[in-house]
């Protein structure tokens, strides 16, 4: 009786339990676990063809959790919100627009007379249609967004040598006197300290804009100021360390974005203009801006040379301004490799290239670091323009492009290119001769 019991339950088990193998689960695929249908202790005689593979259903794993990626930072703003940019309005447009329900924020007027306003726009219009409607007014020289623009540096860089120096690359002369005076340099830039150690006995004048909101730090600015007039005996010293240097601090911080605007930008450049200086050192960028553009074309007939960093966006990056202009010199970010900065923008209207990456310069309180970006490399450009200058004050825009491009050190495809434009900026002879101080073999 037993047996008939014990054939009765196999004969079940087997007709409900598939056979293990290839493609079923088996052992080969951890997915069984062999175990004979042994009879009982009472049951020794049951034949051992009876016996069974069968399958233990592993309990379920728990389910994966999805891990959502980290959301990306938002992107910066590029403009101030709702608000109008105009060059030239007279009293009747901007009567005629405050009738509309334009908004004046701020008015200024230029050392040339030229009025510059900030106008809010009414609430059913859109950007595009507000700035349309200024344009249309008779005495509007410009209207556009009121941009912003940044300060072109890259903060996750750093050095990867001692102390980095920049200067060995270009054998950039220690001495530039004998052949006048330096010109006057401006520059529009983040506060600096100056108190900081670096410039000591240093010439220079630190203006301000009203009505910029927050102070911005005093970092950026101190780094390019130091590279420009920077001690000679300290741990940054200036290119040009003896000339007379005009910063404008025109940028404000909201949160951790520190920026200016054209409308601030316009009224720095115009103060400069009204300071006598000869070049202006533009380590900044930000989106084309017709009012700004007006500005840049009346600093070139006032015989002020711009020099602009070419910007951070990346290679594939439309163009940043004031860069991207005609009128201003564009300058773009090597290494000591002479290799461009990963980050520097690219275009036809890039001019010349100057030490960019790992760039040792003053630090915004004591001592100096590294800094990387087109913001470092403008400065080379500035001191290269003034060595010009100061041996031939006469010197145009187009002058100076023109003996950039002749003195230069080819780095990319032979003659001007995107990328590098003329090539590396090489320090012209100080006393304004046409050639250039050819760096030692090897650098």
């Amino acid at each position: 009786m037993p047996q008939i019991f014990v054939f009765l339950l196999i004969a079940v088990l087997t007709l409900t339990i598939t056979p293990p193998g290839p493609g079923n689960g088996g052992p080969e695929n951890g997915g069984w676990i062999s175990r004979a249908l042994a009879d009982d202790d009472d049951d020794d005689d049951a034949p051992r063809s009876l016996r069974r593979i069968i399958r233990i259903t592993p309990a379920p794993a728990p389910p994966r959790v999805q891990r959502r990626p980290a959301p990306a930072a938002a992107p910066l703003p590029a403009r101030a919100p709702n608000e109008i940019l105009a060059r030239g309005l007279d009293d009747a447009d901007l009567a005629d627009l405050e009738n509309q329900g334009f908004r004046v924020l701020n008015s200024t007027t230029l050392s040339n007379g030229t009025r510059i306003t900030r106008l809010h726009k009414p609430a059913s219009l859109t950007m595009p249609e507000a700035r349309r409607i200024v344009r249309m007014r008779a005495s509007a020289q410009a209207a556009d967004f009121n941009h912003y623009y940044r300060a072109e540096q890259d903060r996750n860089a750093g050095c990867r040598g001692a102390d980095c120096p920049a200067r060995d690359m270009l054998n950039w002369p220690v001495m530039q006197a004998g052949c006048g005076a330096l010109p006057r340099i401006g520059m529009v830039d983040t506060g600096l300290n100056p108190d900081h150690a670096v410039f000591q006995g240093a010439s220079i004048e630190v203006l301000g804009i009203d009505d910029i909101g927050t102070p911005s730090d005093k970092i950026h600015g101190t780094a390019v100021a130091a590279l420009l007039v920077g001690r000679g005996d300290s741990r940054s010293p200036g290119l040009i360390r003896d000339a007379t240097l005009v910063a404008v601090d025109a940028f404000h911080k909201v949160g951790n974005d520190e920026r200016t605007d054209a409308f601030a930008l316009i009224e720095a450049l115009d103060l400069l203009a009204q300071s006598d200086v000869s070049i202006i050192n533009l380590s900044l960028a930000g989106p084309d801006n017709e009012p700004l553009k007006f500005q840049m074309q009346d600093l070139e007939r006032q015989g002020i040379i711009v020099v602009a960093a070419a910007g951070n966006n990346g290679p594939r990056a439309k163009p940043a301004y004031p860069a991207g202009y005609d009128s201003v010199i564009a300058v773009t970010a090597v290494d000591r490799r002479g290799e461009v900065y990963r980050r520097a923008v690219r275009g036809p209207h890039i001019d010349i290239a100057a030490p960019g990456v790992d760039v040792w310069t003053a630090a915004s309180i004591s001592g100096a670091r590294t800094k990387t970006g087109t913001s470092f490399a403008a400065p080379f450009v500035t001191a290269a323009v003034a060595l010009m200058r100061q041996g031939n004050p006469a010197m145009t825009t187009e002058d100076v492009r023109r003996q950039l491009r002749l003195s230069a050190r080819d780095l990319g495809a032979q003659g001007h290119d995107e990328i590098f434009g003329a090539g590396l900026v090489l320090p012209p002879d100080p006393c304004g001769g046409a050639g250039a101080i050819v760096p030692a073999s090897g650098d």
